[in-house]
């Protein structure tokens, strides 16, 4: 989903306000041209509508994708051979991919876990598919973290109630109002344990509230000294979120584990059998001679099927505790 940065100096403010699903508009991925996908046909169907003739994949961009036109067209590629149809890479936000699902401009997403409950609600697509990093705890599921410097009076403590308790007062540096890891685990756990009401509620518990945007910047501000904890997902502590000098001047005090990892979505437009030979087509690029096409998008080294409502429980869980719609 689309982040919206806010810097971290001059930020007492306690929240600022989730920015609508909106559409936006795609990069398209051709080797000769590029053109809005709010002006491309939708996908089309055979007349009886039993089996797809041509593909559009959107891949979000991500802090950590560099060049990632010439990566997402080389997984295009290779799954048109696979599936004998086009295939069509298209660059996009989490926001812009759900909206072209909904919209019939996009067959399938690569989405995080709270766009793709998005997804399911205005298009009806599930989750098939979860990713997995080399640096996740557990393999499709990741953890979040709160980080202190190495130096912090904080300690961690025998139970989550007691650990927290200690940041009351603190100066907090949020990811963003839209990270999962970064905020919506967290506040929950903090509701959860009873210092705060909801995502709203917030400033009677910290002293101060920031947001750094990204990853990078939420750590870095509690390098610097601008915040006294951050929290991020468990593999921001490696580059290139940061640096391993950076990484040797924190540690982690607390973590919740469970989070959900990204996936792939597909829409509910794709026949049975045209989404079985997708979800195998793309399997095939955790075989050793084209796992380097998907090492290559997010870091990822594998892809795994999932249940939709069971990967995705724990976030529509916590986004019900902090009060926050999917």
């Amino acid at each position: 989903m689309s982040v919206s940065k806010k810097g971290l100096l001059g930020t007492g403010a306690t929240f600022v306000a989730l920015a609508s699903m909106v559409a936006s508009t795609f990069g398209v991925m051709q080797t000769s041209n590029a053109n809005s996908i709010s002006n491309q046909q939708a996908p089309v169907l055979l007349a009886q509508g039993k089996k797809l003739s041509n593909l559009t994949v959107i891949f979000p961009s991500r802090s950590d994708s560099t060049d990632l036109q010439t990566k997402a067209n080389a997984v295009a590629k290779f799954l048109s051979n696979e599936l004998k149809i086009p295939v069509k890479a298209q660059i996009g936000d989490d926001t812009a991919a759900v909206e072209a699902l909904r919209a019939n401009r996009a067959d399938v997403a690569f989405l995080s876990s709270r766009p793709a409950l998005k997804a399911e609600q205005l298009a009806n697509a599930k989750l098939y598919l979860a990713e997995v990093r080399d640096n996740y705890s557990g393999r499709y599921t990741y953890n979040s973290i709160f980080v202190v410097p190495n130096n912090s009076p904080l300690k961690t403590r025998n139970n989550a109630k007691a650990t927290l308790e200690q940041l009351r007062g603190k100066r907090m540096a949020f990811t963003s109002p839209t990270s999962g890891s970064g905020f919506i685990f967290p506040v929950s756990e903090l509701v959860k344990q009873g210092f705060v009401p909801n995502r709203d509620r917030m400033d009677g518990f910290f002293g101060q509230i920031a947001y750094g945007g990204n990853y990078s910047k939420a750590l870095q501000a509690v390098v610097r000294g601008q915040a006294d904890v951050a929290v991020v997902s468990e593999y921001a502590l490696f580059p290139p979120y940061i640096t391993a000098q950076e990484k040797n001047q924190l540690r982690v005090l607390h973590k919740i584990s469970g989070v959900p990892a990204h996936g792939i979505a597909i829409d509910d437009d794709v026949p049975v059998q045209d989404r079985e030979r997708l979800i195998n087509a793309l399997l095939k690029l955790n075989q050793s001679q084209n796992n380097q096409l998907l090492r290559n998008l997010y870091n990822s080294n594998e892809l795994v099927r999932v249940d939709h409502n069971r990967h995705l429980a724990p976030v529509r869980e916590a986004l019900n505790r902090v009060g926050i719609a999917p």
